[in-house]
């Protein structure tokens, strides 16, 4: 367990709370907020409750119609978005080892908001041979929970990748004209 999930009690509140303060617009039902942060459905019905009590996240609606939001009128709210923003880091190692298990990886790019470009459509660049795609989709859903965003990201084959590197590709312009960082690189970019 992190310094931060002790600080805030449990690795599910945590995870919790970055996806409603990075989210601030959305609300989501327990069910798909346990989902998103790959959290039990019973410790997220807790966890939910004891901050609806604190007053950082909204409850509306009733039975199965039950809805939770940022709560915008809590007043420690900004502190917070910063405090949880400048604390939160997905390390390059750890997004290795989650996508490791996806298929042989030749480059690995992070860019967008773990490189805080604006810019780029994508935020995570995987090149690789025999990806498997479920297994790129649910790494990134892991990260996703530890990182409380939806990342955007594209995988090509090695071969599609230098192709579209050839024919100077919009999307891997975008990436490789902005900040980012190239993690992994086999290809030699």
């Amino acid at each position: 367990m992190d310094s931060l999930a002790r600080l805030f009690c449990s690795p599910a509140r945590l995870k919790l709370l970055r996806l409603f303060v990075f989210n601030s617009t959305a609300s989501f039902a327990a069910k798909d907020a346990a989902f998103r942060t790959k959290s039990n459905l019973r410790i997220v019905r807790k966890e939910l409750a004891v901050l609806v009590l604190t007053g950082i996240i909204r409850k509306r609606g009733t039975g199965s119609g039950v809805r939770y939001s940022a709560n915008k009128r809590f007043v420690h709210l900004d502190a917070l978005t910063r405090f949880l923003r400048e604390t939160t880091v997905v390390g390059p190692q750890e997004v290795l080892a989650v996508l490791r298990k996806s298929g042989a990886l030749h480059l690995v790019v992070l860019t967008g908001i773990f490189s805080g470009a604006l810019e780029p459509k994508i935020d995570l660049l995987i090149a690789g041979d025999k990806l498997d795609e479920r297994a790129v989709a649910s790494a990134v859903h892991t990260i996703e929970a530890n990182f409380g965003r939806e990342i955007r990201y594209a995988a090509f084959s090695t071969e599609d990748f230098r192709y579209r590197m050839g024919v100077y590709d919009r999307l891997l312009r975008d990436v490789f004209d902005y900040t980012h960082n190239t993690i992994l690189d086999k290809i030699g970019i």
